[in-house]
């Protein structure tokens, strides 16, 4: 049975690999863009994480306001 990897023929990036990726990145964007390139990219992940938090939260306190409104079930 063929696996999609085989398949494919695609894998993760070994440690020649990461080099060449770096270095490509440095001839298309430079020194200065690439520590500007970052920031945008951590502020980014950080808004994703606050988002997801907050969704998070939102569900939380429904669920407990749905369990304080409850009324105890009458025999």
């Amino acid at each position: 049975m063929l696996t999609a990897n085989s398949l494919l023929m695609i894998s993760m990036p070994g440690g020649s690999e990461w080099i060449l990726i770096i270095l490509v990145v440095l001839l298309l964007f430079g020194g200065r863009k690439i520590p500007e390139l970052m920031r945008g990219l951590g502020r980014g992940i950080r808004e994703f994480n606050d988002a997801k938090n907050n969704v998070k939260d939102e569900i939380e306190q429904g669920m407990r306001e749905k369990e304080t409104t409850k009324t105890p079930s009458q025999p």
